[in-house]
């Protein structure tokens, strides 16, 4: 499994959501407004938002992003006409290694079967950073119930088949020749950055 539809991934109606959604990109800003980034890949960029929201923060001078859901590629291409945004499988990223300053995969990597392979390919095509985000566990499901979402599966996403606890993602991380510049807490995610060291 590649990884299933995010067709609600960024763009939300639900006010709590929006709350929720509004604070991570306020944390993606601020963290990686000092990095001296020049160009941008959001890895599973659903329809975009995160690369619209960092174009219009000046944050890059060039912003690609891919989806493996043709409907949303198309939706993003629409709502963001001048952001170059394809259909690519994550697993088999079509860009050469150390393309990328930045390399975002935010909300992608609980819905994988393989996020290890998926995480190595990210950092294939970087050329510094990385910026992951997962739900923090327990805090995502307990926010779930409490929201009264999916109560028979006690809070569980159906769609997420990877759960992290902060030690827990921080150990996936954790691998070689990567160092961990930030940890972020916009709840209820971990957002990590990574930065690769020069071999």
């Amino acid at each position: 499994m590649i990884g299933k539809s995010k067709k609600n991934k960024k763009t939300k109606k639900n006010p709590v959501s929006k709350l929720f959604q509004n604070n991570f990109l306020n944390t993606v800003i601020k963290t990686t407004r000092p990095l001296n980034i020049e160009n941008i890949l959001d890895a599973g960029c659903g329809d975009g938002i995160l690369l619209a929201r960092l174009k219009r923060e000046k944050i890059g001078k060039s912003w690609v992003g891919f989806d493996s859901d043709a409907g949303i590629v198309e939706l993003a291409n629409k709502l963001h006409p001048g952001i170059k945004i394809t259909k690519e499988n994550i697993y088999d990223i079509p860009y050469k290694s150390n393309s990328f300053d930045l390399v975002a995969c935010t909300e992608v990597l609980e819905r994988l079967e393989n996020p290890k392979k998926a995480y190595k390919e990210l950092l294939r095509v970087s050329r510094k950073y990385v910026l992951l985000s997962v739900p923090n566990e327990p805090f995502f499901t307990l926010q779930r119930i409490g929201r009264l979402k999916n109560l028979l599966q006690f809070g569980k996403h159906p769609e997420y088949v990877q759960r992290w606890t902060v030690p827990g993602f921080t150990k996936f991380v954790k691998v070689r020749n990567v160092k961990i510049v930030a940890r972020k807490f916009p709840l209820p995610r971990t957002m990590v950055i990574v930065k690769k060291k020069s071999i």
